[in-house]
């Protein structure tokens, strides 16, 4: 089987999960709630620190889900977090969405949030969470799309941190527009029953306002994105403390708005 090409591009700095434990089942899964039921057997991919992870264990129990992530180091915040909720029914692994390491038709469900957009072959990807779904079960990926985010007022360098990020994401290997291919990506996985569709994350109160300007101004300087942006010749370190500035001046607007819109799809295997 192949193996990841790419390289992450968010790693695991804190702004980063930061941004990843605000996640839930509820503003980052919603089009896959309906297929969950107690008993289904799930395995969610690139679990990250698990916060989504547990939702679905509580919402499959006594089912169980299985939750993998290419970096061992972020599985700890993923089982403290299961811990917490007291979930008895998770498991965790390391793994590489290209080349699972379980058996054919292991699972009812399988999910990926924010995973397609940072791999190697997406469509390659696919196929292999279509191999360990059982027929008639479901693969559900969600991603962003950076080009399609949009946001008030025009801080001057915010579009300088959008095309920024496109070098820098595409140089590791990703896509970070994958949000408009989901639907192309699992129909040439070999997927003929897709249902796509898409929903957005908005920060617009003082309280968002603050915490995505933060995570982002501090993930420019201070994140494997900074370095790999440096590293690459993508911007220098001056550059990205300007690009930084300009995220704590957005946030700090009483206007400020700002969208995340995502593609979705749900394949039935």
């Amino acid at each position: 089987m192949p193996e990841e090409t790419a390289v992450y591009t968010h790693g695991h700095h804190e702004s980063v999960l930061r941004s990843h434990s605000w996640r839930t089942a509820a503003n980052s899964a919603a089009y896959l709630l309906d297929e969950l039921r107690p008993g289904l057997r799930v395995l969610d991919v690139g679990c990250g620190p698990g916060t989504i992870t547990a939702d679905l264990a509580a919402l499959v129990a006594p089912g169980r889900v299985t939750a993998v992530d290419a970096a061992e180091d972020v599985l700890g915040r993923a089982r403290e977090a299961a811990a917490e909720r007291g979930l008895e029914n998770v498991e965790f692994a390391v793994a590489d969405v290209h080349a699972l390491d379980f058996a054919d038709d292991s699972f009812d469900v399988v999910h990926a949030h924010q995973v397609l957009q940072h791999v190697g072959d997406p469509v390659g990807a696919l196929r292999e969470m279509r191999r360990v779904c059982r027929p008639g079960g479901v693969v559900a990926a969600r991603d962003s799309d950076y080009a399609a985010m949009t946001w008030f007022p025009e801080v001057p360098l915010m579009a300088e941190w959008q095309q920024l990020y496109g070098r820098v994401a595409r140089a590791n290997g990703g896509e970070p527009d994958a949000g408009r291919r989901l639907l192309s990506w699992a129909r040439r996985a070999g997927f003929t029953d897709v249902r796509a569709s898409a929903s957005a994350w908005c920060f617009a109160t003082p309280g968002e306002r603050e915490w995505w300007s933060g995570l982002w101004a501090d993930r420019t300087t201070a994140s494997v994105y900074a370095e790999l942006a440096v590293s690459g010749g993508h911007a220098t370190r001056d550059e990205l403390a300007a690009i930084a500035g300009a995220w704590r001046e957005w946030g700090q607007r009483e206007d400020a708005w700002f969208m995340v819109p995502h593609g979705e799809v749900l394949c039935r295997a």
